[in-house]
């Protein structure tokens, strides 16, 4: 291994990247704390209250909605099942209005650093 290879620790920053901003800080914080842990549930759960009032609002049968938010880390996973009936009114033309909630849900899930996934089943 030659001089140029080795790593010193006054080294500047690689290029591009900020050098007040450690790498440590840019990772979104683990749900240890009891108090955070709450705060996600809350927002797990009010991302699911927001897909079932987009949902429940598009269909003729809101009774026949199921929707299920699962989290996994900073991911978390919504399913939701409908009649097969009712399928083509909440995925719209083209899947216009799957793209737009899908869209509402990773806004409203970045505001928390959570990743959210939108699946749609009948």
């Amino acid at each position: 291994m030659g001089d140029e290879d080795k790593v010193v620790a006054n080294d500047p920053a690689p290029e591009g990247s900020d050098p007040d901003i450690e790498p440590a800080t840019l990772v979104p914080p683990e749900p240890h704390d009891p108090a955070l842990r709450a705060e996600t549930d809350e927002t797990v759960a009010s991302l699911r209250g927001l897909v079932i009032y987009l949902v429940e609002n598009l269909v003729d049968a809101p009774e026949q909605v199921s929707v299920v938010a699962d989290q996994r880390g900073s991911l978390v996973q919504i399913q939701v099942r409908l009649p097969e009936s009712e399928l083509g009114k909440v995925i719209g033309r083209g899947g216009r209005i799957a793209k737009a909630i899908r869209t509402a849900l990773m806004i409203a899930g970045s505001r928390h650093h959570l990743r959210v996934s939108l699946d749609i089943e009948s």
